[in-house]
C-alpha cells in the first residue's frame, strides 16, 4: 500500500501547539509521519497516512482542540 500524504491548514502556530497535539498525532493508528511549519502563514500539517483517511486525522487534531481544514491544493 503506498503512503499517500495529506496537508491542512492549522491553528497549530507554537511549541506548546505542538506539545499538546503530539501524543494525539503519535497515537494515532495510520500516520507513518508528521510535521507542522509553524513558519508558514497556514502553519501547514503535513501527515504521511499509512491507512489513516483525510476525516480521521481533522477529527484527531479537532479532539485536541485545534483547527483544521483541508489545504486546497494549488
Amino acid at each position: 500500500m503506498e503512503n499517500k500524504q495529506f496537508q491542512f491548514k492549522t491553528n497549530i502556530n507554537c511549541g506548546g501547539c505542538l506539545a499538546s497535539v503530539k501524543p494525539h498525532l503519535d497515537n494515532a493508528d495510520g500516520i507513518c509521519h508528521w510535521e507542522v511549519d509553524t513558519n508558514d502563514k497556514n502553519k501547514v500539517l503535513t501527515v504521511k497516512s499509512e491507512g489513516i483517511t483525510e476525516q480521521e486525522v481533522i477529527s484527531t487534531v479537532q479532539k485536541a482542540g485545534f483547527k483544521i481544514e483541508v489545504l486546497p491544493t494549488e
